[in-house]
Formats: C-alpha cells, structure tokens, sequence
C-alpha cells in the first residue's frame, strides 16, 4: 500500500503473538573506531524498550551475531568484540543466531527455527542497515514472511563510495530504508511498533 509515508507510519498494525524481535549484530566491536562516524545514537536505547515490550507479552525473541572470518575484525569469535552489548543481552531461553555472513538465513538454521516455530513476522532492529540487516531483510521478504525493519533502532556508517565521495551515515541509512520500503518490509518507528503490542 503506497501513500504518504508519515501517516503510513501511524497506521494501526497487526502484531500477533508469535511475531519475533530480531536484534542483529549489536556487538561490543561494533564501537571500534575503525567503523568510522555512526548514526542514531538512541538505537540501543530503542531496542532495549522493544525487548522490554517484547518480554513482557511473552512474544519471541531472537539475536543475531555476527563471527566474522577476518582475523583482523573485532567481530571474530573469541575476541572482546563479538560479545552482544549489555544493553541488549540476550536473556535465558532467547536463542543466539551465529552468522558469517550478512544474511542471518545463510547458513543458519534461522528459517527452519522459524517455520518450525510459526513465526511468520519479523521485526528487526541492529547493525548495521545497509549490510546485515538490509541483507536479512531482503531474504525474509523474499522467503514469505512480512518483515518489519525499525527505522530508529538501526543505525549504519559513514561510507566511501565507488568514486571516493563520502556519504554520512544518516544519508546512507535513510536511503537504505528507503530501499527496503514497500519492495522487502515495512519501515516503522519504535513508539510505533510499542503502541501495537
């Protein structure tokens, strides 16, 4: 359904009780330098109200975590970098998702846990838009199920791009959500999503 996308996004939603929160790559690593300049500095903050909301209705809940190949990223298993923030931990009995790549259905057991489950709404949050939860989004449309991505409890990175132009880390974003818009999933906002629980 296309219009305008501000009063798209207050429209009221359905959310059942199996629709699962999927919190992708929040990692200690992630706040290395090397990453460069990130945006929406309220995203943990964000996530950590939806996982309250999502605890409290007993509805399901998933991390993702990335394990990266490199020997030189903070993200490889084993190094202080891969641990999942505190600010959104997992807690006893939410199951841990270990990728090695960006697509959290590539060579997972994701998609089967969900249909096993009955889980067939996906709302994402994470790290970082345009990669891994761009990448995730896109196959779970693509895979049938009606995904949610929430615009402020996402952030990404500055970017170089082909030609050496800079892009700022909200440009970025907003372009990568836009993308997804319509096409892959729903782009909602936090508030939003908590107000239909």
């Amino acid at each position: 359904m296309r219009g305008d996308p501000i009063l798209l996004s207050r429209m009221p939603i359905r959310l059942s009780k199996r629709a699962a929160l999927m919190v992708i790559d929040v990692q200690d690593g992630l706040d290395e330098p090397i990453w460069g300049k990130r945006n929406n500095p309220n995203m943990e903050q964000n996530i950590a109200k939806l996982l309250d909301g999502w605890r409290k209705s007993g509805r399901p809940v998933i991390h993702v975590k990335h394990d990266s190949k490199l020997p030189h990223s903070p993200l490889r298993p084993r190094s202080p970098g891969n641990k999942i923030k505190d600010a959104v931990r997992p807690v006893k009995g939410e199951p841990v998702v270990s990728k090695r790549v960006n697509s959290a259905f590539i060579g997972t057991s994701l998609e089967r846990d969900l249909r096993r489950r009955r889980i067939h709404t996906l709302i994402m949050t994470g790290l970082v838009t345009d990669h891994c939860v761009s990448t995730t989004a896109r196959m779970a449309g693509n895979l049938g199920f009606d995904t949610i991505v929430v615009s402020d409890a996402t952030a990404t990175f500055d970017r170089v791009g082909h030609d050496g132009k800079k892009y700022a880390a909200e440009e970025i974003h907003n372009t990568a959500l836009a993308s997804l818009k319509d096409e892959f999933a729903q782009i909602l906002e936090t508030e939003t999503i908590l107000d239909n629980l």
